[in-house]
């Protein structure tokens, strides 16, 4: 067995980050055989395993100097997923496991910071609600957009911890009625709750969906793995975000991604804000940039390969959260394989294994006719290049019945969640108004080699009419749009493209692939 097939790919990868002396979170992983067992005795949490979790936990805690439900230094964890091979945002993750009405309270004196207590508590609540209690998350945002707009104003952070407990309170409120119990105030319960939830979305529709499209078996399973909690959230010196060691887009050799100031992970990841260019971080944390960019060269050397990296920054200090192979465009694999054979990374046969073959047919992909009259009717980021036109639809399910019909669609929503998966699938191309470019909708297009602009503010959407506006534009569903991954142009209509010129690293790679 590898480690991966046990430990899953990112417990296996925070093994290896701590043994390069990297700084990773205190923490444990449940192997993808409890998560067999789990399955096979009735979903529910093997007794021993239940025993050697309470062990884990008190090791950290010695660690961390806090403990795990205390009223007076609470330890928080993180409940996360972690397959054999990445499947993003398939599955699911609870953060800020540990709060309940005492221990919040805990967290507001031991951090002189009222306002990131109930943060966490609310995101907690929201989280575990939505992930382990089955509430629909909308329920919670809806609260949210609407206590944003009595307040006037636009973004979370500015909310404040008196909003935070109306919301709070609201939240509790939700569950009760939607699942006929109170939000369990228990820290343990919450916890086997939590690893309870991440082995049953391993079976979810979505996970299946996935799955089935990219060939992964079902009875591999997944880990969990559980760390102690970091902080991004707590204010000015605090940050989240994701980062490439090369760009997914086109493979060029410069560091690729964005972080939030103040803000938790999911945020990033899941397109609810958007988020800033990475490269202006040496303006705002230059200490932290420079060490983040050491660890990445690192990485890469490492593992030989382009990674994917999540980190936190907790009050000035860096953690590191994650790293995985990064999912990249058939152009941007081909562009990293024979740049990495030059810096004699790797040799020329794993060059040509490292290129997926069925993904080579999106490099004959056509592009927008330069010359062609377009009319542009909004932008945003250029997220998984190519183009495509299609009618517009505003659900996955639609996108594909539509494609059943043999119907070529553009699917617009306000940001993309896992369960869209299968739409994705269908239709040609992918359009969101929030989002940056490396939340969930960028990073699952690039990898299905789907045109992608995401985050453009200009659209506003109204899923009741199925219509979205533009400045004066209206379009309706049905009508056809145009969209450009390359360049984050949104056009109406069908714009004419040219067939794709093949030379350069293409030709390399498949002399190679021919030598061998």
């Amino acid at each position: 067995f590898s480690s991966k097939d046990i430990l899953g790919g990112k417990g296996a990868n925070l093994v290896q980050m701590a043994k390069l002396g990297l700084p990773v979170p205190p923490g444990f992983t449940i192997s993808t055989e409890v998560c067999k067992y789990f399955y096979k005795s009735n979903k529910k949490i093997p007794k021993k395993i239940i025993t050697h979790t309470k062990k884990e936990i008190t090791i950290i805690e010695k660690i961390t100097k806090k403990k795990f439900g205390d009223e007076l230094n609470p330890l928080l964890l993180s409940v996360r997923s972690g397959a054999k091979v990445s499947m993003p945002g398939m599955m699911d993750t609870i953060l800020n496991l540990g709060l309940n009405d005492k221990t919040v309270i805990a967290l507001k004196k031991n951090t002189s910071n009222g306002r990131f207590a109930k943060d966490c508590y609310r995101r907690f609540i929201q989280m575990y609600g939505s992930v382990v209690l089955g509430v629909d998350a909308y329920n919670f945002e809806e609260l949210i957009d609407n206590y944003k707009l009595t307040k006037g104003v636009i973004q979370d952070i500015e909310l404040d911890e008196k909003d935070w407990d109306g919301l709070i309170i609201n939240f509790k409120e939700i569950i009760k009625n939607k699942t006929g119990n109170n939000f369990p105030q228990d820290v343990n319960k919450q916890l086997w709750g939590a690893i309870s939830a991440v082995f049953l979305s391993w079976d979810s529709k979505r996970a299946k969906t996935y799955r089935k499209i990219n060939y992964i078996p079902d009875h591999w399973g997944t880990a969990v793995n559980v760390q102690a909690m970091v902080f991004g959230n707590m204010g000015k010196d605090c940050a989240t975000g994701v980062a490439f060691t090369r760009n997914p887009s086109t493979g060029e050799k410069k560091l690729f991604g964005e972080y939030l100031v103040n803000a938790q992970g999911e945020d990033v990841v899941a397109g609810t804000r958007t988020p800033e260019n990475l490269n202006s971080m040496s303006k705002s944390m230059p200490k932290i940039f420079q060490q983040l960019k050491k660890i990445l060269k690192l990485l890469e050397n490492k593992y030989r390969d382009m990674q994917d990296i999540e980190f936190t920054v907790e009050n000035n200090k860096l953690w590191m959260l994650q790293t995985r192979t990064g999912k990249r465009t058939a152009k941007a694999a081909i562009k990293i394989a024979v740049d990495m054979v030059k810096e004699k990374l790797i040799t020329e046969k794993e060059a040509v294994l490292r290129v997926d073959p069925n993904t080579l047919n999106t490099l004959l992909h056509p592009t927008l006719d330069e010359k062609a009259e377009k009319e542009i009717i909004a932008s945003g980021l250029p997220a998984s290049p190519g183009a495509a036109s299609g009618k517009v639809t505003f659900s996955a399910d639609e996108a594909e019945k539509m494609k059943e019909q043999m119907q070529e669609t553009i699917l617009v929503r306000i940001e993309t969640s896992p369960e869209d998966i299968n739409g994705m699938h269908a239709a040609n191309g992918i359009l969101t108004a929030r989002g940056g470019m490396t939340s969930h909708a960028a990073v699952v297009a690039r990898g299905m080699g789907k045109p992608c602009v995401s985050g453009s503010s200009e659209i506003k959407i109204d899923y009741q009419n199925k219509l979205f506006r533009s400045g004066e534009y209206e379009i309706k569903e049905g009508e056809i749009i145009t969209i450009d991954g390359g360049s984050g142009k949104v056009m109406l209509g069908k714009v004419p493209t040219v067939k794709p010129d093949i030379s350069g690293d293409f030709s390399k790679i498949m002399g190679w692939a021919d030598k061998y």
